[in-house]
């Protein structure tokens, strides 16, 4: 099983533009499987966090969405039941693909009344467990900024804090700035490509991949191994999702256009991940 989880990790990192794999060396070791045995330690209802704005065009990216369902129908096949939260920005994207499920929105404002918000989500909701996936986090400076280290604090809701009040979660991200990869703060500086002030908001597990949606697919494959039930979105579905949030104004995050294009690749080349991840499945016997 071990070796099958790290061949995920292999399969997520694959592609690599930004210098993740550069990160994997100072990862602990197991991370993709201790991040899917911390979910199925904690079954329940677990929130999912993700929404990143795009300045450029006033619109949420196409890469966070499709990963936060993808793990979210997993969780639900496993009896589980799942709520995503974001904000404004964001939400109309996460409707357009949640189904049934709630998508809550987090208001953008000061630390305290954020702060506030977060706790009343945690008593209401109750998680087992919390999600991000492609969610900005706060940096150094106390700002939110994107991979180019522009300052978009103003168009984005504070939801670390819901993070910095759980005791049980797991960060995916792709760049150095997103919610989880404060438990690389130290490391991230050192790589070419990412952020010299990089996110601080940590995570009790951490996902790292070269697309925070491939990450997203990589726990739900560790999570189909160590369960033994496929639950992966075919690479159709995958596709769909994304066609069905730039339909509601998702753009493709490196461009800021309107295109079902997934961090600067096209469908065929954003499809590897999934292909690799079902053949992989496959030769399991799932």
């Amino acid at each position: 099983m071990t070796s099958s989880i790290t061949q995920i990790e292999d399969i997520v990192l694959q592609d690599d533009i930004r210098g993740m794999k550069a990160l994997r060396e100072h990862m602990k070791d197991g991370w993709l499987d201790s991040s899917a045995q911390l979910l199925l330690d904690r079954p329940g209802k677990v929130l999912i966090a993700t929404g990143f704005y795009i300045l450029r065009a006033g619109e949420p990216e196409t890469d966070g969405p499709p990963g936060a369902v993808a793990i979210g129908d997993a969780l639900k096949a496993l009896g589980g039941t799942v709520a995503y939260v974001t904000d404004e920005k964001s939400s109309t994207a996460m409707r357009a693909i949640a189904g049934d499920d709630e998508v809550i929105e987090f208001p953008i404002t000061n630390h305290k009344e954020s702060m506030e918000f977060a706790h009343d989500l945690l008593v209401k909701h109750a998680p087992s467990a919390l999600v991000s996936i492609e969610r900005a986090g706060l940096v150094g400076d106390g700002t939110y900024r994107n991979w180019k280290g522009v300052d978009f604090s103003e168009h984005n809701a504070k939801i670390d804090h819901m993070f910095e009040q759980h005791p049980h979660s797991v960060g995916i991200g792709d760049g150095g700035n997103e919610i989880g990869m404060g438990n690389m703060r130290d490391v991230i500086p050192d790589i070419e490509n990412l952020p010299d002030d990089p996110c601080t908001t940590t995570t009790t597990e951490l996902i790292i991949a070269s697309v925070s949606n491939w990450g997203g697919y990589g726990l739900v494959a560790a999570l189909s191994i160590k369960t033994g039930k496929n639950m992966l979105p075919s690479v159709e579905k995958g596709h769909e999702w994304v066609t069905d949030i730039v339909a509601v104004g998702a753009v493709e995050g490196m461009s800021g256009e309107s295109k079902d294009w997934v961090d600067g690749r096209a469908p065929e080349d954003d499809a590897m991940c999934l292909r690799d991840l079902h053949e992989l499945l496959a030769a399991e016997g799932l």
